[in-house]
């Protein structure tokens, strides 16, 4: 049996930065995922409700990549009170030719921090209108500064506003952004306001009822809705996912599942449509943005097939620095 290879959070975040590489694996596992021969089952979703608790696990094969991988990630919401972390998790990468163990990946849920924030700057780069002058961020957590940092590299803006139910948190949030950036960034009270004055908006939050409404909307913008990845979740009015002029989400199984789109469809809205995935779009078989004055939303719920990317990454990066350790199987 060969060696596994045991890479801590601290390994990880050394060998995996968010940067142009991390872009480019996410946009090639999008890109695959329209090809139609990546194997990727649904998500093996768990609420643990008696503990404010969820687990997903979640897992892709992509053709011509020498590994695959499954990803735990649990979500335990009360820790906070314990001293705890919300988030962590691991990914464990197989060989795609043996099924023999890799590599495990301790990260704590860093990778899919990562992952997720390039998803969105894909969004950004295909979606959004070419000028940006401003971006709005409803959310204060993690992925809230991760999603504006990486959307920036796509598109890059001269002004951020951070929206949150916690005045102290989105000031914070605020504050690392303006740090990370160089750029002017100010905590609003007001989300209708902080959406009428951006072109591109994500929303990033835990939200179980709409927190950006229909009549927000305006010519000339794009949304990156990436909270809902339960099937109680709810970001967006679902009005506003039917007056989109481009409705485009990752997965539509997963988003009529777990996403935006099942909010929609349980209000009787867009049952008759099969949007296009992003995939599609990256690979060019789906136009996207066509119009600057179009209206955009993307729904992102998280692939496996990003997973598999991330971990494929990560591992090779940590390989070429010589970090991490490793165990006999």
């Amino acid at each position: 049996m060969s060696d596994i290879a045991i890479l801590t959070e601290a390994d990880l975040r050394r060998a995996v930065t968010l940067g142009a590489p991390v872009l480019a694996a996410v946009e090639e596992a999008f890109r695959l995922l329209a090809s139609g021969k990546v194997i990727m089952p649904p998500i093996l979703s768990m609420e643990i409700a008696e503990a404010n608790g969820e687990v997903d696990v979640k897992t892709a094969y992509l053709p011509g990549f020498d590994h695959f991988a499954i990803k735990v990630s649990p979500g335990f919401f009360d820790n906070p009170k314990l001293g705890l972390p919300s988030l962590n998790g691991l990914m464990i990468l197989f060989s795609a030719k043996t099924g023999l163990v890799t590599a495990l990946l301790l990260d704590n849920g860093y990778l899919t921090d990562i992952r997720t924030a390039a998803a969105g700057a894909i969004a950004t780069k295909y979606l959004a209108p070419k000028k940006i002058e401003a971006a709005a961020v409803l959310g204060t957590g993690a992925q809230a500064r991760l999603q504006i940092i990486a959307a920036h590299q796509m598109r890059p803006f001269s002004r951020v506003l951070v929206w949150g139910r916690d005045r102290a948190r989105a000031e914070a949030c605020a504050e690392d952004i303006a740090a990370a950036l160089k750029i002017n960034t100010e905590a609003v009270p007001d989300a209708a306001a902080a959406v009428a004055a951006a072109q591109l908006v994500v929303t990033a939050t835990s939200a179980r009822k709409p927190i950006l409404r229909a009549e927000w909307l305006h010519k000339g913008m794009h949304i990156t809705a990436m909270g809902a990845d339960q099937a109680g979740k709810n970001e967006i009015d679902p009005r506003a996912v039917a007056l989109a002029d481009l409705y485009v989400c990752d997965r539509v199984s997963q988003a009529s599942a777990l996403g935006e789109l099942r909010a929609a469809r349980a209000a009787t809205l867009m049952n008759g449509t099969n949007p296009p995935e992003l995939g599609a779009i990256v690979a060019g078989t789906h136009p996207g943005r066509t119009s600057e004055t179009a209206i955009t939303i993307c729904d992102l719920t998280g692939t496996g097939a990003q997973d598999t990317a991330i971990a494929s990454y990560a591992f090779a990066a940590a390989q070429k620095l010589g970090i991490g350790a490793k165990i006999k199987a």
